[in-house]
């Protein structure tokens, strides 16, 4: 079980080690100290902290300083700081550090009751904290799962599809076969065009059922890869159902790459492309048209999906991400959440989405590289 963490700043040893002997006395903590504000600094870089108990008068950098750099530091900005000072009693030292973001202060000498209960509020907290953290992530996982079964389900549905047109070929062909064979008509020739042909679509199968396991690989390895590979991949899982639905795709994508997770990538993108279809579909919009594009920026890859079937209300867009929001009669309404959800841990990066003159544009920052 993760335990709750201190950190005693102080210029003088015998301060620290008093502080941590009543510390030790009634909590079970993980106490680190530091006698200077830089070291301070490269140990909270590297270790988690809960609380930072600090003294005030230090040389170098001051007690002051060092929460005013903190504060500037997104890892550190939110870790709560108590002064432990002699000079609580100077209305100007207090008033400083409470501007500062200081939760409280402590004098000295230090009454050890005082500094349990006081402890004892910020651990209670951090607990409660954990607690409801780990609700939350449980929540999490359920969704997640919700969203996954869906678009599986849309999956089978486009596999399924897929398959039909070969199997109702390879249907015909053995028809032809007996047909032949009545006839007297089967030749070399013949055998020949059957085996070729037989072959293309028993491939096209097994092409479309390896795509099909692929993207739901399990593995969550990230790595480099190229932008287009990934929506590629997921078109040609789509490409008859978008080719029967009169859905034109405009892809202007070329070598811009993203650091990631290839098949959660692939996720996000099935999900826009369904989503549009389907409001294609319910909209009942002649011209269909989805345009995609790419560029680099910085340590990011800009990806813009737009569509014109209709957009949504002007007030529902914020809610478009929440979990269960839908705007299908019959959907879950994890599709976009999982989106959001995949696009933040899996590619560091963030997802905007607004209504233009003819439907929907998703904005994506993703990671293109490690760190």
């Amino acid at each position: 079980m993760e335990k709750f963490s201190i950190l005693l700043l102080d210029d003088v040893e015998q301060n620290i080690y008093s502080l941590k002997m009543m510390i030790e006395d009634s909590f079970d903590l993980d106490i680190y100290s530091a006698l200077n504000a830089q070291d301070a600094i490269e140990l909270l870089i590297k270790k988690p902290v809960d609380l930072i108990l600090s003294d005030i008068q230090m040389p170098d950098i001051d007690g002051f300083e060092f929460l005013e750099y903190l504060k500037g530091v997104e890892k550190t900005k939110n870790i709560p700081v108590i002064f432990i000072t002699g000079i609580f009693d100077n209305s100007e030292y207090k008033k400083r550090g409470y501007d500062l973001g200081a939760i409280e202060y402590i004098s000295k000498p230090i009454d050890d009751v005082l500094l349990s209960a006081k402890l004892k509020v910020y651990i209670d907290l951090f607990d409660l904290q954990k607690q409801q953290d780990t609700e939350l992530n449980k929540k999490d996982e359920i969704l997640i799962h919700q969203s996954k079964m869906a678009t599986m389900g849309e999956m089978i549905g486009i596999i399924s599809h897929q398959l039909k047109q070969p199997l109702n070929v390879i249907s015909l062909y053995c028809s032809d076969i007996k047909l032949s064979h009545e006839y007297n008509e089967i030749n070399d020739d013949f055998v020949k065009e059957f085996d070729m042909n037989t072959k293309n679509q028993i491939n096209f199968m097994n092409d479309t059922i390896n795509g099909f396991t692929n993207f739901f690989n399990p593995d969550k390895v990230k790595n480099e890869f190229l932008l287009k590979s990934a929506f590629d991949e997921t078109i040609e899982l789509l490409s008859s159902q978008f080719k029967n639905n009169n859905i034109s795709i405009h892809c202007h994508i070329t070598d811009e790459k993203v650091y990631g997770v290839k098949t959660e990538l692939e996720q996000v993108f099935l999900n826009l492309l369904i989503n549009s279809k389907d409001a294609f579909i319910e909209k009942e919009i002649k011209n269909r048209e989805i345009h995609i594009n790419a560029l680099t920026k910085d340590s990011y890859t800009v990806v813009i999906f737009e569509d014109n079937a209709g957009g949504i209300k002007e007030e529902n867009i914020e809610k478009l991400f929440d979990p269960y929001f839908t705007n299908k009669e019959k959907g879950t309404g994890t599709g976009l959440y999982l989106v959001k959800l995949i696009v933040q841990t899996s590619f560091q990066g963030k997802v905007k989405v607004q209504n233009i003159d003819s439907g929907l544009k998703f904005i994506f920052l993703l990671a293109n590289k490690k760190d």
